[in-house]
């Protein structure tokens, strides 16, 4: 696993601009996003989408959502 993103605790837009300059910064690998809403995790799913990198899994526990976004 590469990066490590711990966006809980964070309202919206800040989970999706952490998301955003990693991806900036590494180009392509892979990244965890840890988020603790759902309008977090919809906003980053939508967020990578459109920025071309893919959402691989993500788990859910109660409130707490673990995104894994990749690009080769």
């Amino acid at each position: 696993m590469g990066k490590t993103i711990d966006a809980r605790g964070f309202s919206c837009p800040q989970p999706v601009l952490m998301t955003l300059d990693e991806i900036s910064a590494i180009g392509r690998g892979e990244i965890l996003v840890l988020v603790d809403a759902e309008a977090a995790r919809e906003n980053v799913v939508r967020a990578v989408a459109s920025q071309g990198w893919q959402v691989t899994d993500i788990q859910s526990d109660d409130d707490d959502y673990r995104i894994t976004i990749s690009k080769e």
